[in-house]
């Protein structure tokens, strides 16, 4: 899938790369949340931004979303969920990476959606390093993915 550069809002975004390579991002939803508007917001966002980005569409399994992972050789995953179903379905989905082999903490994980503070916690224990609620800035989840790519590559942020 190749993916250009786009002016949005008057900004003209530099691609993202890592080694020479753009940054691949999963965003995928778990579950039976139909519900995909904010899913597909994030994942344009991010493809106007530089990045390589790879929309599994909803009702994933927690299977289906690790073996996508593995397929597409992902840097970042972001899981999007408005049903309330995270705490059963992000650990089967972590489960899931890493029965594939996949250490979650060799990508980067976050999370959007309906998600209460008392849960914030919980998931970032987990291994989800950013969790964004309703109304986040896309220019944040942008400056979230730039900084970890900019520490893992050791380049600056």
């Amino acid at each position: 899938m190749g993916v250009s550069i786009s002016i949005t809002g008057g900004r003209a975004y530099t691609p993202i790369t890592m080694a020479d390579e753009k940054l691949r991002v999963l965003i995928a939803k778990p579950g039976l949340d139909g519900h995909d508007r904010g899913a597909k917001v994030v994942a344009r966002a991010l493809r106007d931004a530089g990045m390589e980005v790879i929309y599994t569409g909803i009702r994933q399994t927690p299977e289906m979303i690790a073996e996508a992972a593995l397929q597409e050789d992902v840097d970042v995953i972001g899981l999007s969920i408005l049903s309330g179903a995270h705490m059963e379905l992000f650990p089967r989905v972590i489960e899931a990476l890493r029965q594939r082999e996949i250490d979650p903490g060799e990508v980067l994980l976050f999370a959007g959606g309906i998600i209460p503070d008392a849960d914030i916690e919980p998931l970032k224990q987990l291994g989800f390093r950013g969790i964004f609620g309703p109304g986040t800035s896309t220019q944040d989840i942008i400056a979230f993915v730039r900084e970890w790519a900019g520490a893992r590559s050791g380049a600056p942020a």
